[in-house]
């Protein structure tokens, strides 16, 4: 296994595939001394000669040949290889002719889609796991590779020598924003939606006494004993007995007490998610709530005096009407010689007109006001109340801005930079932003902090968002407070010390790459893998593969297959094997048959005496640890030894 990347995402990767899944790796980072790579157009000949001298020196260390050298590394092992730009003598040497899988963990999405068309070019048969942000891009990537790699089998006469040459595009950001926004407001979904396929499982709280949990589908975890108590467990898998449990069995389950849990809501198929549109002003924004009521007021009035016309009168009432609005307008004839009614009437008409202007007048420069800063950015309402400041709209702070807004919670941004990717987002959807560095005195104050529910800092700098959260305590020392922080030992740091220093308030930190390489080393093993779902510090993985080669599952009942805190088989694909044997992120065709028992194709209540067969393809869900078991290779060989 190869891992190239820049940042603490590719550390974690390397270290989960060789502590998980007992894989030889190959990590691929820059130079120490270069923590920022220049841009690749116009780099001289002096990095590329670098990169060369840098590949010799590891060559050196690797003791002649790379083939022979990593034959010889035990399973587990890790070689580390500095080069500052991904060229083709650096894949070559990192061993990308014959490695099985490649991961490209670059923060850059240029680079690494400019390094996995080299390695394709290099190996065709390499599976390729990239990080991208852009989702769209990603789906074209996906496909021109993988016809990359189909056409390059074709001219090998079809014969791929075993290996799964596909190619997997996956986003640490969407992978940790929901774990992000559950943190900040309890109760929420998370949903993994790959081509098609969607699973939503939903956050529940304790049932009250005397109620009974809805299980759902099935119960996918147990929350923490302790998970809203600012004291409890920090919900890594070092809380202990405290902590979250992945994949309970039913005497657990029954056991648990006052435990919040995370069940299965829906695994279906679901047509392509579409678009949003275009950003509208919504109309009550083009007037102020004052000017809307005078409008309203200006109404009752016309509706009082077209009653009073058609008594007087003795009109039609629609004719009635028609006559106080030429009063109004004044371009009715004089009521001269009139009765005295009908002259006092006409003279309330002419008065109501006279107020109608300035409102008429008031109502146009606003709309006018509203359409001109409808591309600008909103300041915090005032009397704003119960929201969620965000801290930083980078890369992460968009999915979580986006997340918080699906489900209606109101949210203020706080940005220090005005060309934020994310600030574009929270001028469509309408939502307030302070520009302003959150170090600098009075930015916090900007944003209603004293008056908000949470704090999710998620800017890229670890100190930026620790010293938000401190200064935040001081503000209002019961504020609910997540930090993002890349190093998951100093998350754990800063959870305990902020813990103990504020008993009263909940402080949650979350590692973004502790969350998002299970899902990355997952892909490496193989196509299966769907997506991850995060409870709390930990991550819950769901895959697709055929039950066929798999001793765990072949010829077990689905009830004997279930293995408590290690995977858990959730559904049946009752597609025929034609639709089954694509891989698993491919979407279905529409017209594919689908199961009597099922309209989605998908049998999710499998008794559990059913009897798993061979050309059987299921879903799954499992842990780090179990999912390593059922696909890692080292334990396949191992037992076919």
């Amino acid at each position: 296994m190869i891992v190239s990347g820049d940042d603490a995402l590719a550390h974690r990767l390397a270290a989960e595939l060789r502590g998980v899944y007992g894989e030889q790796v190959t990590l691929v980072v820059p130079p120490a001394h270069r923590s920022v790579l220049p841009p690749v157009v116009g780099r001289t000949r002096a990095t590329a000669l670098f990169d060369r001298v840098s590949a010799a020196v590891n060559r050196a260390a690797g003791n002649g040949d790379p083939a022979n050298a990593r034959a010889a590394e035990p399973p587990g092992t890790e070689r580390v290889l500095e080069a500052a730009e991904l060229t083709e003598a650096v894949l070559s040497d990192a061993g990308v002719e014959r490695a099985a899988a490649l991961a490209l963990v670059h923060d850059d999405d240029e680079t690494n889609i400019r390094a996995a068309l080299t390695a394709r070019r290099l190996n065709p048969r390499i599976r390729l796991v990239l990080r991208l942000y852009n989702r769209r891009l990603g789906q074209h990537i996906e496909a021109l590779l993988d016809q990359a790699s189909a056409l390059a089998a074709a001219g090998e006469g079809g014969d791929t020598g075993g290996f799964d040459a596909s190619t997997t595009v996956l986003s640490d950001a969407d992978t940790a924003a929901p774990a992000l926004a559950a943190t900040a407001v309890a109760g929420t979904s998370k949903v993994v939606q790959t081509d098609g396929l969607m699973l939503r499982a939903v956050e529940r709280p304790p049932p009250a006494p005397g109620e009974v949990a809805d299980p759902g589908l099935c119960t996918l975890a147990l929350l923490s004993a302790t998970a809203s108590d600012p004291a409890g467990a920090d919900g890594s898998e070092s809380s202990g007995a405290q902590g979250p449990r992945l994949l309970p069995d039913e005497s657990a389950i029954a056991a648990a007490t006052g435990r919040g849990t995370v069940v299965l809501e829906t695994v279906s198929y679901s047509g392509p998610s579409s678009s949003p549109g275009r950003s509208v002003v919504p109309f009550g924004s083009l007037m102020s709530r004052r000017l809307r009521w005078s409008f309203a007021g200006l109404v009752a009035c016309v509706i009082g005096l077209a009653v009073a016309s058609m008594f007087v009168t003795g009109e039609h009432p629609l004719r009635a009407t028609y006559l106080t609005l030429l009063d109004l307008f004044g371009i009715n004839d004089p009521a001269i010689g009139r009765p005295m009614g009908e002259q006092v009437l006409q003279l309330l008409s002419g008065l109501v007109g006279l107020l109608l202007l300035p409102v008429l007048l008031a109502a146009v420069l606003e709309a006018l006001g509203t359409f001109r800063s409808g591309s600008a950015l909103r300041r915090p309402p005032r009397g704003l109340s119960g929201h969620v400041v965000l801290l930083g709209v980078g890369k992460i702070g968009t999915r979580v801005l986006a997340r918080l807004r699906e489900l209606h919670i109101p949210v203020v941004c706080v940005e220090a930079d005005p060309e934020a990717r994310g600030l574009a987002l929270a001028r469509r959807l309408r939502v307030p932003v302070v520009l302003g560095d959150v170090t600098q005195e009075g930015v916090l104050e900007a944003a209603k902090i004293h008056r908000a529910h949470a704090l999710l800092a998620l800017t890229s700098a670890d100190t930026t968002n620790l010293e938000a959260a401190l200064y935040a305590r001081t503000v209002r020392p019961d504020l609910r407070v997540v930090l993002r922080l890349y190093d998951d030992d100093f998350a754990t740091a800063v959870y305990r010390t902020l813990r103990a220093a504020h008993p009263g308030a909940l402080t949650r930190s979350r590692s973004v790459s502790h969350l998002a390489a299970p899902a990355f080393a997952g892909a490496m093993m193989g196509r299966q893998i769907l997506g991850a779902i995060p409870v709390e510090r930990r991550v819950l993985l769901f895959a697709a593969l055929d039950v066929g080669g798999h001793a765990q599952l072949e010829g077990r009942t689905v009830g004997e297959a279930f293995r408590a805190g290690a995977w858990r088989v959730l559904a049946l694909d009752t597609d025929p094997p034609a639709s089954s044997a694509r891989p698993a992120s491919s979407a279905r065709s529409p017209s594919s048959p689908r199961s009597p028992r099922s309209s989605s194709g998908l049998v999710w209540d499998l008794p559990s005496t059913y009897v798993l067969r061979a050309e059987d393809r299921v879903v799954l869900a499992a842990t780090r640890r179990g999912l390593a078991e059922l696909l890692g290779r080292r334990a396949r060989e191992r037992a076919g030894a």
